[in-house]
């Protein structure tokens, strides 16, 4: 990702200018040690399995990726033009940490990875835009006992 400092003056303060809600310093409920937590990712990258649809500009759509997906099957259509590839394209756990997730689960270092992950695409679309797709994952993950997400926001 580029730095804030690399970035146009006028690119800069737009992004700058961008509203972010506060939040609390604490986590909203406690969970097991790391050593017993159930792990699902969420990223906003624009990630999905090959064959799958891809994402569209605008869109607050979700994709559901197979926790045995190889990362090296996964595809990028993330349409924003501020967003640079590059990372994505060297290694995919630049925004989706499957491998090293899956070394940290062998280490016993997490409990267990979940059955499946969420990409969602974070160009475009405005936030209120993702709650029905977000509510959705929200069951899944719950379903799959998930006590833990990583968010890979991007």
């Amino acid at each position: 990702m580029v730095r804030l400092s690399d970035l146009p003056d006028y690119e800069a303060s737009h992004l700058l200018a961008k509203r972010c809600p506060p939040f609390k310093t604490q986590p909203w409920v406690r969970g097991p040690p790391l050593k017993e937590r159930r792990l699902s990712v969420v990223t906003t990258a624009g990630v999905h399995s090959r064959g799958e649809r891809t994402f569209n500009l605008i869109d607050a759509s979700y994709r559901v990726i197979p926790g045995d997906t190889d990362g090296g099957d996964l595809l990028m259509s993330h349409t924003s033009v501020n967003f640079d590839r590059s990372g994505f394209q060297q290694d995919v756990n630049v925004v989706f940490p499957i491998d090293r997730l899956r070394e940290l689960e062998a280490a016993g270092e997490i409990g267990s990875l979940a059955r499946f992950h969420y990409a969602f695409m974070s160009a475009g679309a405005r936030a209120e835009d993702f709650e029905p797709g977000a509510r959705e994952v929200a069951g899944l993950l719950k379903e799959d006992r998930v006590n833990a997400v990583l968010l890979c926001p991007v």
